[in-house]
């Protein structure tokens, strides 16, 4: 193991907080570790660091630069043997619970509710905590294209995840996002259709992300969607960006947009009181955020942030890992079709637990 891995398993055995990430198609890694094990959090958005905020709520988890060594890793060729993930189909109950929930979805879409609702599901495999450095790095080496992290700390736990969708991206006054909904998987050499629920969907993604930025920002510019490739799967993509209006703070942005019709629905407020009072199980950290806030520090710039939607992410217990997936229902969802969704995008993060 060379002296970053070392370092960052040294952080694990002493019981202190850490994150990893490479930011998309980088060839550098970073790391942010704790002096010592208090938690700290960060509503405000107004500090120089590393932000890791949960679904629901305001409890941002934050590395302050101040509080943190900041090391890096400039250049790496992992060579992770990727072996197939023995994989099991998830039980009766289980296909049953999700395919009633969607039709609950669809009916509350159909009653005027919400327009559209994200419903997930989690789903617990076997997995060893001990080989997180390893996943780390079959992560890295498997979705260049990704934001790929692990955050550990020990009064919260291990996450990873390879994250393809950016919530908020700012360079000094300039705003840039991206608007990413509809699923299918990617198959060589087969020519791209979407259908009319996919379309509407990102659709509804696009328009939500304007209205949101609208008080904050001016001279928004879009481009027509296309389509987009994470992994093994295929998104309808439109990137959105804007000039930010004097005074205007990040965590203004950021809660605005928080969370976003792909992973919660629109409105967001009925739609996440729908998926607290229905989905069954807590989210947690699955559909929050995480990245650098007020400084880019791959190349040491301030002023610069660069937040993810913490989606394709795991919670890693000891022996057990905590997948969680979900999809975008509207008014013309296929409940079975859905749940076989959440089987296809559980793929990308058991692909490196083998």
């Amino acid at each position: 193991m060379d002296v970053f891995f070392e370092s960052i398993q040294q952080q694990f055995d002493k019981n202190l907080p850490f994150v990893i990430y490479n930011k998309p198609n980088s060839n550098k890694i970073i790391a942010f570790l704790s002096f010592d094990d208090s938690l700290n959090f960060n509503k405000k958005l107004d500090k120089k660091g590393f932000v890791f905020a949960p679904f629901d709520g305001d409890d941002f988890i934050f590395f302050d630069e101040q509080n943190s060594e900041i090391i890096k890793k400039a250049s790496f060729n992992f060579d992770e043997s990727l072996t197939e993930f023995i994989d099991v189909l998830p039980s009766n109950d289980v296909k049953t619970f999700h395919i009633n929930l969607v039709e609950k979805g669809v009916e509350a879409i159909k009653l005027n509710q919400f327009s559209k609702v994200v419903l997930s599901r989690k789903e617990s495999v076997p997995a060893n905590q001990s080989d997180f450095i390893s996943y780390f790095k079959k992560l890295v080496q498997t979705y260049k294209s990704a934001f790929c992290y692990c955050f550990y700390h020990p009064k919260v736990g291990m996450w990873l995840g390879a994250t393809p969708e950016q919530l908020v991206k700012i360079n000094e006054n300039i705003i840039s996002t991206v608007a990413l909904a509809g699923t299918q998987l990617f198959i060589e050499n087969q020519k791209v259709t979407w259908g009319d629920k996919e379309k509407e969907e990102q659709l509804f993604v696009t328009q939500f992300i304007e209205e949101s930025l609208k008080p904050f920002v001016k001279n928004i510019t879009k481009t027509k969607p296309y389509t987009a490739q994470a992994g093994n799967l295929l998104h309808i993509k439109t990137d959105v960006s804007a000039e930010i209006k004097p005074e205007v703070m990040l965590s203004d942005i950021v809660l605005a947009l928080h969370p976003t019709p792909a992973l919660c629905g629109l409105p967001k407020k009925e739609a996440k009181e729908f998926i607290i009072k229905n989905e069954g199980y807590n989210r947690k950290f699955y559909s929050g955020f995480l990245g650098e806030i007020n400084k880019d520090f791959e190349n040491n710039e301030d002023n610069k942030s660069d937040i993810f939607v913490n989606l394709r992410c795991m919670e890693l217990e000891k022996e057990i890992a905590n997948l969680f997936i979900g999809g975008g229902i509207t008014k013309d969802s296929i409940p079975e079709n859905e749940f076989i969704e959440t089987i296809n995008k559980s793929k990308t993060i058991k692909k490196i637990l083998g």
